[in-house]
């Protein structure tokens, strides 16, 4: 099971995520010492009396009463099910510090000499052991699991639940997705009946089986809390949220609707114990099968790529763009000779649908890109200009390479609060830019904004700017608000600037 820090996970959410597309968050990366501070909840609203529920309601809006349903038979599903939930367990050589970090030091070592060298290599390898779960998908003894279970295994068995073991094959495994496929020497094997886990709504019941900790057959219970999570460095997979209870060990296992048909398999927890504590993240299994059929009939996976960096919008970015709603994926840099430059799509441009899905958010994009197959057209409705455009994308594949594409002296610029100056050739070389502006000082309305110095300015508004001067008269033309798209690092993104 993957374990991330609450508190960093919330603090960066969004921030970025790779694979298909990049989401950013401007908020999140200008002000990344702002912790998220505790609020207290609402008063929960009391409960209507008797003679207020039998009450005819005197006003046209009044609540519609839900009737409510039974629970599903989960006793029956687990039944129907435990004996294709299976143990997953991994043995490999643990990397040495040169490979992976430290190689002693750990809080399991126990050399004496460890704290004084904490990154000493070991002078013996050292066999490391990890378990998880899975579930068979054919009855000649094909097995889902995470990636990250079997990642660096020298040896990988698999455990049914009437305790024979199997030496497994991995017929591979996919970090991207985090799916890996495995194959057992064996026949008429018990299997899961698979779902579609794009009829889940939040609000159903789930049931998640597993080994957490080494106990085998756990049962536990929860809803889909929320559907479509993005999270960070994981912007291929749109997460089922759920509040099963989860723990190390359950990896791989099965999540089941209320019908016992697999909707997920159990891949994540935020966590600030290193156990359960209500936020759960499985992998859709419409996902999950689209890896496991490349894998089997390939042995790799082809994932889609766009070329684009994205931003969620808020409602600043939205105002500025001249958009009724904060909804669609802001394109704050387009890869050069990537599916996204061919089709014309700029910087400044707003994706607002995929292929006739709505996009709202930036992970949302990340999504379905992801799910796409390389080589494949695809249709995309866009923001430019203050109107819809509908562009036509071949969809490009992911092994493609990330490249970013970026006159002297400061100049005060009043309303933005911002000394700028011209970048040297030097500077536009090594920040790969073209052209831009390079913030020597940043105060009043560009500080609070999160604009920092050492920050290069690229364009206003989506439109490219290269001087002091066309900045100026840039700003001129606006009221309330600018849009920047700023360089800090590789990284690109809109920042939303108040004008005094």
């Amino acid at each position: 099971m993957q374990i991330r820090n609450t508190t960093l996970g919330l603090a960066i959410a969004g921030i970025l995520a790779v694979g298909a597309v990049s989401g950013l968050s401007a908020e999140a990366l200008l002000h990344p010492q702002v912790a998220p501070t505790a609020t207290t909840p609402p008063m929960a609203a009391t409960a209507p009396t008797a003679a207020t529920a039998t009450t005819t309601p005197s006003s046209p809006t009044a609540a519609h009463l839900i009737p409510p349903t039974s629970a599903p038979n989960y006793r029956a599903i687990v039944a129907e099910n435990q004996a294709a939930v299976v143990g997953v367990t991994t043995a490999g050589i643990m990397p040495t510090a040169d490979e992976d970090g430290p190689a002693m030091g750990g809080p399991q070592d126990e050399n004496p000499l460890s704290q004084f060298f904490p990154n000493m290599p070991s002078p013996h390898p050292r066999v490391m052991h990890a378990q998880g779960s899975g579930f068979i998908i054919s009855p000649d003894g094909l097995v889902l699991t995470n990636a990250h279970v079997v990642n660096g295994a020298k040896q990988v068995t698999v455990t049914l639940s009437d305790h024979r073991e199997f030496k497994a094959k991995v017929l591979g495994a996919d970090r991207t997705s985090d799916i890996a496929v495995l194959k057992i020497s064996a026949t008429n094997l018990p299997t899961v009946q698979l779902g579609n886990s794009d009829n889940l709504g939040v609000g159903d019941y789930v049931l998640a089986i597993g080994e957490p900790f080494g106990l085998e057959e756990t049962a536990t219970a929860g809803i889909v809390s929320a559907k479509g999570r993005s999270l960070p460095g994981d912007g291929y997979v749109p997460f089922i949220q759920t509040d099963a209870a989860v723990n190390p060990g359950n990896s791989g296992g099965p999540l089941f609707d209320s019908n016992g048909a697999v909707v997920g398999i159990n891949a994540q927890i935020y966590s600030n114990s290193g156990g359960y504590q209500g936020v759960s993240f499985a992998i859709p299994i419409n996902v999950a099968m689209q890896v496991e059929n490349q894998i089997v009939k390939t042995g790799k996976v082809a994932h889609a790529r766009l070329g684009v960096e994205v931003q969620t919008l808020d409602q600043s970015l939205a105002d500025s763009f001249k958009l009724k709603t904060p909804s669609g994926a802001l394109v704050a840099q387009v890869e050069p000779d990537s599916s996204a430059a061919h089709a014309g799509i700029k910087a400044g441009d707003v994706i607002l649908q995929f292929n006739g899905h709505p996009i709202e958010t930036a992970g949302q994009l990340s999504s379905q890109v992801g799910i796409a197959t390389p080589g494949e057209r695809a249709t995309l409705e866009i923001w430019r200009d203050g109107k819809t455009q509908s562009i036509s994308a071949t969809i490009g594949a992911a092994d493609a390479s990330t490249v970013a594409q970026a006159s002297t002296g400061p100049a005060e610029q009043g309303r933005l609060g911002l000394a700028l100056r011209s970048l040297s050739p030097a500077e536009r070389q090594q920040a790969g830019v073209d052209g831009g502006l390079m913030v020597e000082a940043a105060k009043g309305h560009a500080a609070d904004a999160g604009i920092q110095p050492g920050d290069v300015i690229l364009s206003v508004d989506g439109n490219p700017v290269q001087s002091v001067e066309q900045l100026r008269k840039m700003i001129g033309s606006h009221e309330n608000q600018v849009a920047l798209l700023i360089q800090r690092g590789a990284t690109r993104l809109f920042v939303p600037v108040g004008l005094g």
